[in-house]
């Protein structure tokens, strides 16, 4: 698929129309919608998607999201995920893989830019509530990211609920993780330079990933990007964070805009499905923002999308991490909601997204 002019358009104003809002005592990067000055609504793009699919919805079969069970995953996972497009334009080598982990084989897909040298590395975990998402949703985010970062991208096809329950799918991803920094060379990387990043709940297996690494004394993550994650999926107040639909800042569409944030956390039954008793949901390896401590950690991005009901979690993570005195920083996406990243080539704030994962790889790495 072609990119067309106006969309390339976008994407550039993304980087212009920015500014700093400090928040409860965090700095906030406001991106704005790139071609609208309204604030309190929605950008257009997702104003179509969004209705196009409670059209979709409205005339489909009734599945009750609210309540979910192993009877109605495979309908759920059906939904997941968007058909988006490659964004690229310089070539870059995909490589599928199989490697060894602790509990059997993980595949693996791996981008490369065309770059000589050890090259930084990214390992990327797809979003899907634990439940469901594939490499192939995120598969094009991953390409565009390893073309602005010039870093090799590591796409892990980690095991999901309920077939494997936790900790299943977080043992593949640190598994990931090491077999990055153990086989650096053979992928081009350098060692030293190697960061995680996931959306959703692989934001939440991002920052956990990094927890083990602290804890675990392997020192093999220097940079974490976490988008839209779930780090508190207890739910329960925890030090300044408590959910509150007061934070959000609603001027028109009202009752649509309320219903996509609460629609996230209307589900119930997710984190018995994924932890199937195996440990509570207050276990920090669960909920990171639960965690005693949270020093040590590598520097972080925290992007968060206006309308998601995660967005106040993940600012609290953004706040406890800076009072440990970790490197943090936190960008906002105004008039998106959440998993806005798959659409990458129709929603510029997606491949901005990419853009600002790259620019704090290179930085922290110059």
């Amino acid at each position: 698929m072609v990119i067309d002019e106006e969309y390339k358009k976008l994407v550039s104003l993304m980087k212009e129309r920015v500014e700093v809002n400090k928040h409860k005592g965090l700095d906030i990067v406001i991106k704005k919608i790139p071609d609208s000055d309204v604030e309190g609504d929605l950008d257009p793009r997702v104003m179509n998607v969004t209705l196009d699919m409670l059209k979709a919805m409205a005339s489909g079969p009734k599945m009750d999201f609210g309540s979910l069970a192993a009877d109605n995953i495979g309908q759920i996972r059906a939904m997941m995920g968007w058909p988006n497009v490659d964004v690229t334009v310089t070539e870059i080598e995909t490589e599928h893989k199989t490697i060894d982990g602790k509990d059997g084989p993980i595949p693996i897909r791996i981008y490369s830019p065309q770059k000589s040298g050890p090259m930084p590395a990214i390992v990327f975990f797809h979003g899907g509530g634990f439940i469901g998402g594939s490499v192939d949703s995120v598969e094009n985010p991953c390409k565009c990211l390893a073309e602005k970062a010039g870093a090799v991208v590591v796409n892990v096809d980690y095991r999901l609920a309920p077939e494997n329950p936790y900790p299943a799918g977080l043992t593949d991803c640190f598994d990931a993780v090491k077999w990055v920094y153990e086989h650096a060379a053979e992928i081009n990387v350098n060692p030293e330079q190697i960061g995680v990043a996931g959306d959703s709940a692989g934001g939440n297996l991002s920052a956990v990933c990094s927890l083990m690494d602290r804890d675990l004394g392997t020192g093999m993550i220097k940079y974490q990007a976490l988008l839209y994650p779930t780090v508190s999926m207890s739910g329960v107040a925890a030090d300044d964070f408590e959910w509150n639909m007061e934070e959000y800042t609603v001027k028109h569409n009202h009752e649509l805009i309320q219903g996509i944030i609460r629609a996230l956390g209307s589900s119930t039954g997710l984190e018995h499905i994924y932890l199937d008793g195996n440990t509570k949901v207050t276990d920090p390896y669960v909920s990171p923002l639960l965690a005693d401590d949270l020093s040590g950690l590598p520097a972080t991005l925290i992007i968060e999308a206006e309308y998601d009901y995660l967005r106040l979690e993940g600012e609290a993570y953004a706040r406890k991490l800076i009072r440990s005195g970790v490197k943090t920083k936190m960008i906002r996406y105004n008039g998106v909601d959440h998993a806005f990243m798959d659409k990458i080539g129709l929603y510029p704030q997606a491949e901005d997204c990419m853009n600002e994962i790259a620019k704090g790889l290179k930085e922290l790495f110059a």
